[in-house]
């Protein structure tokens, strides 16, 4: 018993919170506050795309207000199963025919996307992969495919970590990966998207440092998704802080969210927020189309309406590209240039 409770306490912080996230949508509402009648739509919207919220996620969200910025972001609605415009589709951006290996995507031609996992800390309702087949799309612990792809192309010259989150795997899993991204030659860059530092700040420790600030020969840039200053919290800013010190770069993408940050006051106040956080604003996303989530678009005329705004009061290095990504586009189309 001894020994099983010292493997217990060795875990870590990170971990203990994933497992303990909040997933049955009933246990949301109480927790809250919020109207037990929005129960039976949450949980019909649940069936098909699970609830996942770790603790310091829900920390922020403000309790009894059912239109906070941050709950919307996790709670399943009846709008999820309302009917979709035509265009909003599973695969809104054509990722099963850009798998080139098992796990590897492959959209443009200098990079390529490995689907790590499947897994996540939260799950965003809005997210385009909500309807992702990871079990014949995400490559797991079986890297030899997609390894063996990119050694056979030296135009790719930067991998992005993807998922799912890639940080929800262990250090040890993702150290032996990044050595054999390493051993690439041609390979100059490795990118992480993530949200972990956002959603479980603890997660950035010593285990990750250790791998990702040893990185030899390639440069580690991480993206983290932030669509609200109210995300940022004093936790994620010391998070991302310890992440600045390992010489990573830290960018953030932001996707356009109806009832979230469709305002330019609020896209304002969290490029400020990022920056002071050691963040630059990268990209602001019009939504996916993905089935389910059609309830948070933001129409284009008034997301550049929204972007020029920005423009205007903001100095240049903290407005965010506005993008909208295309199946079969070489690039992401920009909108407001």
């Amino acid at each position: 018993m001894i020994a099983r409770s010292a493997a217990v306490r060795r875990r870590p912080l990170w971990q203990e919170i994933l497992a303990a996230a909040v997933t049955d949508p009933e246990r949301l509402l109480a927790r809250l506050e919020l109207d037990p009648a929005l129960l039976p739509a949450a949980r019909a919207a649940a069936a098909r795309f699970p609830l996942r919220v770790p603790e310091p996620w829900l920390a922020r969200i403000r309790p009894g207000d059912p239109r906070d910025p941050l709950l919307l972001q996790v709670l399943p609605l009846g709008a999820e199963r309302a009917p979709q415009p035509p265009r909003f589709r599973p695969d809104p951006l054509g990722e099963r025919a850009a798998l080139a290996a098992r796990g590897l995507v492959r959209k443009y031609r200098s990079r390529a996307l490995l689907v790590a996992t499947g897994a996540c800390a939260i799950h965003c309702r809005y997210c385009f992969r909500r309807h992702f087949p990871y079990g014949e799309g995400a490559c797991g612990a079986r890297w030899e495919e997609a390894l063996a792809w990119l050694a056979r192309h030296p135009e790719v010259d930067e991998v992005i970590l993807s998922g799912g989150d890639p940080l929800t795997l262990p250090d040890a899993t993702l150290a032996v990966l990044a050595d054999a991204l390493e051993a690439v030659p041609h390979l100059r860059r490795l990118r992480v998207h993530t949200r972990l530092p956002v959603a479980i700040p603890a997660r950035v420790d010593e285990g990750l440092a250790a791998w990702l600030g040893g990185l030899r020969r390639l440069q580690a840039v991480v993206v983290v998704h932030v669509n609200h200053p109210r995300e940022i919290d004093e936790e994620v800013a010391a998070a991302l802080a310890r992440l600045r010190a390992l010489g990573v770069t830290l960018l953030n993408q932001s996707v356009l969210l109806r009832g979230v940050n469709d305002d330019a006051g609020i896209l304002a106040a969290l490029s400020g927020r990022l920056f002071e956080s050691g963040v630059l604003p990268y990209y602001l996303h019009l939504l996916d189309p993905v089935e389910g989530a059609a309830h948070f678009e933001v129409p284009e005329a008034e997301a550049r309406a929204l972007h020029r705004t920005l423009a205007a009061v903001l100095p240049g290095y903290l407005v965010p590209r506005l993008a909208r990504e295309e199946p079969g586009a070489p690039a992401k189309t920009l909108l407001g240039e």
